[in-house]
Formats: structure tokens, sequence, C-alpha cells
């Protein structure tokens, strides 16, 4: 990379002085992409380019444009990409002549794997943790943890959160083929912006988690005691909604007090992405199980799950997958853990991702379609909303709640009683005067913001509720100016979308 002369574009893009070939070839790709692979596509649908080389937090497409990826394979490349200990990790298995796959048999690349994931995790689980290999995608992990636990337990049942996502397989609680099955039960995740019960900040999370209690000691509830627990602490694919760490404490006491084993899905939020190395050691909850994958295989597919070593009652056979023994995943995850572990990432994302948090939180009063920003470390989104939108009943947020004591609001600002600031997370989510009352979710402007960053080289993803929220993944070695670029073509794209939102508003509708 750095081959290529260079030119700005409007809004601060960049493109190349390439010869117009290299846009043709990656036309004929596109189409080809088009004409053969399914309809199922999703990224290659929002982001038309082709990578062709990758370096840190940017790729060069084919045509010679550059890119700064705030999408980072889905938050699996915690050090962006092609980092040099990653590299040199993956040679070195390469040359040694070791075999790639060999299944669950112990090598010398996965005791060092092992090993180094045992520094990194929670003194509480490392203490007593064993750990299980599976098929080497999230959603493996999950379905592995969750027949774990029914294992264990001899019950069916599992308790998930609206909003979760916890992987595609017929498994994991949320996949298609068991979203009406009687064995999941799906509660309230506190949020502030759409809050379930229409409070918000603390009351609506201590109603959040009164109604788990309820629904776990109420004979007529209609759910049995479950055989687990399963929770992000951030909420992905949800719309990057962070757990208040009292309800997430209050969870683990829940849980505990009635023998149910607590599932962390740390997925996404591992590795040092939310501030800490697990995101839920920002509330000090142990869980009995961790579902780990993404960042973990330093950008290549594996996925393991930690469990405390009371729960090990599994039969040999028992589902695991014939990929579980990626030796190149192996060396490039410990490459990866070690280097996040020892250059203190997780305080860096942290500390950078607080101060980009506080930035954009200004967008919330500068552009009537931001309707919410919040996350935590180096996982952020903005939720866009549509300004002439009546308001509904989706987390609607009373007068009551919205007036002076700041109860409704969510934010540690507004807070005065003792027992509503323990449920507030420090600078997860800002709500200004304006949007106490959320308005309904605009994917249509969360859309034309993606495209828009695109044209100015930034790659960002969507999630949450109808595809509402721009998410920023950048990689944890984001640097001081990497940084304000990705803010500035940001902001940039949001104010071209919204002025022409404006514009098309502005024209009379002809029958």
């Amino acid at each position: 990379m750095g081959r290529t002369p260079v030119k700005t574009l409007p809004g601060g893009a960049v493109d190349s002085d390439t010869a117009p070939g290299t846009r043709v070839a990656q036309e004929g790709i596109l189409r080809r992409q088009s004409a053969r692979e399914s309809a199922a596509r999703t990224y290659a649908r929002a982001l038309p380019i082709v990578p062709v080389r990758a370096r840190g937090l940017t790729i060069e497409g084919a045509d010679g444009r550059r890119y700064l990826d705030c999408l980072s394979g889905a938050g699996a490349l915690a050090l962006g990409h092609n980092h040099p200990v990653v590299l040199e990790a993956i040679r070195k298995v390469l040359d040694s002549g070791a075999p790639l796959n060999v299944l669950d048999l112990a090598t010398p690349v996965k005791d060092a794997f092992i090993t180094e994931l045992f520094h990194t995790l929670p003194p509480g689980l490392a203490e007593r943790a064993r750990v299980r290999f599976c098929g080497p995608a999230g959603s493996d992990a999950v379905e592995t943890a969750c027949e774990l636990v029914r294992a264990a337990t001899g019950r069916t049942g599992l308790i998930a959160f609206t909003g979760a996502c916890h992987g595609r397989t017929a498994g994991p609680p949320d996949a298609p083929t068991v979203a009406h099955d009687g064995r999941v039960t799906r509660l309230p995740y506190p949020q502030d912006y759409r809050c379930p019960f229409g409070v918000g900040g603390a009351a609506g999370a201590d109603l959040a988690a009164r109604w788990t209690e309820s629904v776990l000691d109420d004979p007529g509830s209609g759910t049995s005691l479950p055989a687990g627990m399963i929770v992000e602490p951030v909420q992905g694919e949800g719309g990057v909604i962070p757990a208040p760490d009292a309800w997430l404490r209050r969870m683990r006491q829940l849980t505990a007090d009635r023998s149910v084993p607590l599932i962390a899905d740390e997925i996404q939020t591992g590795v040092g992405r939310t501030g800490a190395f697990w995101a839920v050691e920002h509330s000090g909850v142990t869980p009995d199980v961790m579902v780990l994958s993404k960042a973990i295989g330093g950008s290549l597919p594996l996925a393991v799950v930690v469990h405390h070593a009371d729960l090990d009652t599994g039969e040999p056979g028992a589902p695991t997958g014939a990929f579980r023994g990626n030796q190149l995943a192996m060396a490039a995850g410990t490459a990866t853990l070690a280097h996040v572990r020892q250059n203190r990432l997780a305080e860096r994302a942290a500390t950078l991702g607080a101060r980009m948090l506080s930035q954009l939180q200004g967008l919330t009063r500068e552009f009537p379609c931001v309707g919410d920003v919040r996350g935590r470390g180096l996982m952020i989104g903005v939720e866009f909303v549509d300004p002439e939108g009546k308001t509904g009943g989706d987390g609607r947020i009373p007068e009551a709640a919205a007036g002076g004591d700041g109860v409704g609001g969510g934010t540690g600002a507004r807070c005065r009683d003792d027992a509503v600031e323990a449920f507030t997370v420090p600078g997860a989510s800002v709500m200004p005067d304006r949007a106490r009352r959320p308005l309904p979710a605009s994917p249509e402007r969360a859309a034309a913001v993606q495209r828009e960053c695109l044209r100015r080289g930034l790659i960002v993803g969507l999630g949450g509720r109808q595809a509402s929220v721009v998410r920023l993944l950048p990689p944890l070695t984001l640097t001081d100016e990497q940084a304000a670029a990705v803010l500035d073509r940001l902001t940039d794209a949001i104010r071209a979308a919204a002025r022409w939102h404006e514009s098309a508003a502005a024209v009379p509708f002809a029958p």
C-alpha cells in the first residue's frame, strides 16, 4: 500500500490515479458476484467494493480507492487488517511444517493459545475453568454453551433477552427455527432510548430486573427454572446497547441464588473492544460460561466455550465440529491476545472511545435525525430517527419521566437518586431534551449515511432495530489522527444525508 498517488475527493474521500482498466476490472468482479452469488448477500450489497490490499484501519479496493474500515470484519479484527504480529505468527506455523487441522489433539500451538487465554480471563473463572473447542463460528460456540448447561442441569429452558443476537444455527436462542420454541423465554433488556417500560435509565433497568425475578419465581409465569441465562454485556447487532453494570450484577445474583448458569456472550465484546479485556469486567461479574469467537482468532475462524469446571459433564463425541483444531487461527489468536494484553489496548480503547463518544454526542444537537449516541470503548452506535415522525409506543417516555429529576433520561448527569445512579452506564448513552420521547427509527436515513460514508472513504456497518443504527467497530490500534478522520467523515456524511432528505421532502408530490 502507499504505492499509488492519491487525491482528495469532495467530503474527504480519497481516490487514486489508477488506469481506467482497474475500475473496469472491479466492475466486472462485482457483476459476476451479483450474477453467481446468492441474493442472501448482506455486506456486499451495501458496500460494493473489491478489497485487494489491507493494513491496519485501511482497505484498498481493486479500483485503487482507499477506505477507513470501521467494520473490522464485524468486530473480528481487534488489531485491524494484517497486523505484523499476526502475520508473523501465521508464517511461523506455516514454515514449521506443523499440521493445520488436528481436531482436538494436543499441540504446542493449542497449548500456547490456552495458556494466553487463561492469562486474560476474569480471575474468578480462570481459577477453575475448562475450555471446549467447537466449530469455528460464534453461533457454534453459543449452541455448544446451550447444550453444555442443559446437560449439566438436566433442564431444557433458556432465558435470553429482547434484541439479542446469538447466531444463526438451530441451537442459539434467536435462531428462526426456535424463535417460538417454548424452551426459550425472551425477557426485556434494559435500555435508555427505547425503554420497553417507557421510563428509561435506572428506573427502566430496575423494572427489567424485577420482571426477570418474577418470571424465575412465579409458578404461574409459564416458565420453569431454566438451564441457563445468556446475555450480551453490550448488545451488538441489537444496536450497541450497553447493559447497566448494576443490572448485570443483579442478573448474576438472581441466577446464582437459583443455581442457573449465567452465560456471557462475549463474541463481539471480548478482547478489549469495550474498554476492558472482557466486557463483564466492567460490572465485576464472573459468569459460569463465556462464549468467545471473532477477535480471539486473530482474524481467522475460531470459537471456544470457557466454562466452570463443575459444568464439565460432556461425553466424548458431544457436538464440537471438524474444524475445532484450526492451528493457524490459534496461533493468530495467541498473538492477538498477547498484543492486546501487553500493550494495554483495552485501556486505550476505553480512553479513545470515551473521547469519540463525547464528540459524537454533539450530533444529537446538530442533527434532528440523530436520535441517540451510545456505546462503550470502541463499540459505538449512532441511531437515526425520523424527526418528522410522531412519537409512538415504542419506548415512549411520559412527561413525568422526562421531567427535571432526569429519571427517564438514562444519563448520570440527570440522576439524583442513588438507586437510579446505580443502574447508569457512565457515558453509555446521551438523551437530549428533544429526544426524551424517542422518535420512529429511520433505516432509510441510516442507509443513506452508510452510503455517504462509503463515498467519503469510510466503511461502517448497520444494526439495531430496523437497521437504523450506524455502528463503529474500529481496530483497537486506532490512532488519534485516524479517530479524528473517522469522525470528520461520519459527520460530513450525516450532513450530506440530512441535506438530501431535506431536499427530497421539499419536492412536491406529483400524483
